[in-house]
């Protein structure tokens, strides 16, 4: 008796359909999963077994052979738990083939029945309808997130016995009783720049740097504030297009991140992992591969704090994500993209012991310690990032003062998406949506220079060293700054602002690699 079910999986953030065959002849009762499965899936005998007799129906005392399709391809996970139990099930003609082939199923099974949530079901919810499948059978819980894919019909269920009944033609779900969306409205961002004392210069730089997408470094002494600017940038960085956050959810989803009940990932991401993280946690990877942190903060935040406190192997592996806004992860079988634009926000301390320019406290480092210590980020990742801010401690008399609160992030927001609307309608049609994004025919067509500040550049280019990548990037920082004064074209005064933002090129410290 042989039967076969439609399933899917997830090949990076993309849904990929497989076919499961199940195949009961007569012999000793037996069990095998074939199909390059992993140790999750060989277990899932164990759970269809038990699940199916505490469902009320009978599993054949015979040899049951599974077999997952395509299998060339590495299959992992529990989602195949529900779709190998309705196929025993369709083994004995319980209910019509006819039917069993119109729909997908995922899920995975307790031992009661009861099937449980799995992560990447919108994935495989968009794969289920571009293959024309008619609907997807489906995780009662994982409802709010398979709802995004429209085109399909969604069979939620919450048992083995009722996914049964469906396919009989006995039941049928009541969408009316799940909710789409989550219910709660977007919650208001708990950390504003008014909290923040001071730091107008860091203040400025991080605004103009959400007002294009561009990457910054902090550098100041401990205690500084370096953290928790960098902790408020997400509360001026503008919302998520519909667009962003299916990606954004996509990634999360895949990666097991989505929370449960929820939908869509409407806030833009903050990652801020350990320095004592890997390269592989960092860019992705595995066996089979999974996104990392840079594909986690895609759309948002990437902070690396206590830069040079990182492993060095695993701050040049940020360098094609800086670039080209992906990452690709290849293996034997396969090789597989990762979409990773993000807005990297790295902070450090100026020198070994954290006090150098420190107004009450004395820095103990040569300059030869100095020198070695910011060495340990190469010139080209250093090139990747657009701006050097230099975030000096507050004097004590100024933190006990009661100063007046600063501008709120909302203030701050404001002006940031009037900027981006300026580069939206400007480069829309590009596919891009930022001035970071741009490349060198996209800065040749919008970045029009008024001739002395062509020249300026040209002067600081020259006497600074700067790379053509970094004479780049300080053009792209200008049409930020441009935009943000409304500025059709870049004047000297952009351009002089710009160039204060590449401290470590001023002070002639850009590491040798």
């Amino acid at each position: 008796m042989l039967s076969q079910v439609f399933s899917a999986t997830t090949q990076g953030i993309h849904g990929l359909s497989i076919q499961v065959e199940v195949d009961i002849t007569p012999g000793l009762p037996h069990f095998a999963t074939v199909g390059l499965p992993d140790a999750a899936v060989k277990e899932a005998k164990d759970r269809v077994v038990s699940a199916v007799r505490n469902s009320g129906f009978d599993f054949p005392m015979r040899k049951v052979v599974v077999n997952l399709s395509p299998a060339d391809v590495k299959k992992e996970g529990t989602a195949f738990d529900l779709p190998i139990a309705v196929g025993v099930l369709a083994s004995q003609r319980i209910f019509s083939t006819d039917r069993l082939s119109k729909y997908v199923m995922v899920g995975e099974l307790a031992l009661d029945g009861h099937v449980r949530p799995v992560r990447g079901l919108l994935p495989i919810a968009e794969a289920v309808k571009a293959q024309g499948a008619q609907g997807l059978i489906f995780p009662a819980q994982n409802y709010p997130e398979g709802a995004l894919a429209e085109g399909i019909e969604l069979v939620p269920v919450s048992t083995l016995k009722e996914a049964a009944d469906f396919l009989r033609g006995t039941w049928t779900p009541d969408l009316s009783a799940y909710s789409k969306a989550d219910p709660e409205p977007l919650p208001a961002e708990s950390q504003d720049f008014s909290e923040v004392r001071g730091q107008f210069f860091a203040k400025r730089a991080l605004e103009i740097a959400a007002a294009g997408g561009h990457n910054v470094m902090l550098i100041g002494p401990p205690g500084s504030g370096k953290t928790m600017l960098a902790k408020r940038v997400p509360s001026i960085l503008p919302p998520m297009t519909f667009e962003e956050a299916l990606e954004v959810t996509k990634i999360h989803s895949v990666a097991g991140f989505l929370p449960r009940g929820h939908s869509l990932v409407r806030r833009r991401p903050f990652r801020s992992p350990h320095h004592t993280i890997s390269d592989v946690a960092v860019v992705g990877g595995g066996a089979v591969p999974r996104p990392g942190e840079v594909s986690l903060a895609h759309g948002g935040v990437l902070f690396l704090d206590e830069l040079l406190e990182f492993n060095r192997h695993v701050l040049e592996v940020l360098r094609q994500p800086l670039e080209d806004g992906c990452v690709t992860i290849s293996r034997a079988a396969t090789a597989l993209t990762f979409p990773s634009r993000f807005m990297l926000i790295a902070a450090m301390n100026p020198c070994p012991c954290g006090y150098q320019g420190h107004p009450d406290r004395d820095c103990v480092c040569s300059p030869f310690q100095i020198q070695k210590y910011r060495s340990k980020i190469s010139g080209p990742l250093l090139d990747r990032i657009d701006m050097h801010v230099e975030v000096p401690a507050l004097p004590l008399r100024e933190l006990a003062d009661e100063l007046p609160p600063g501008e709120s992030s909302e203030t701050i927001r404001a002006r940031v998406l009037t900027a981006r609307r300026i580069q939206e309608g400007r480069l829309s049609a590009e596919g891009i949506f930022a001035n970071a994004q741009m490349g060198s025919r996209h800065i040749k067509q919008f970045c029009r220079i008024q001739e002395s500040a062509r020249g300026f550049l040209k002067t600081v280019v020259a006497r600074l060293g700067l790379s053509a990548r970094s004479y780049d990037r300080v053009l792209k920082l200008s049409r930020t700054i441009a935009d943000l004064s409304s500025s059709e074209i870049i004047l000297d005064e952009h351009v002089a602002e710009a160039v204060q933002y590449r401290q470590l090129d001023r002070y002639g410290v850009l590491a040798q690699t």
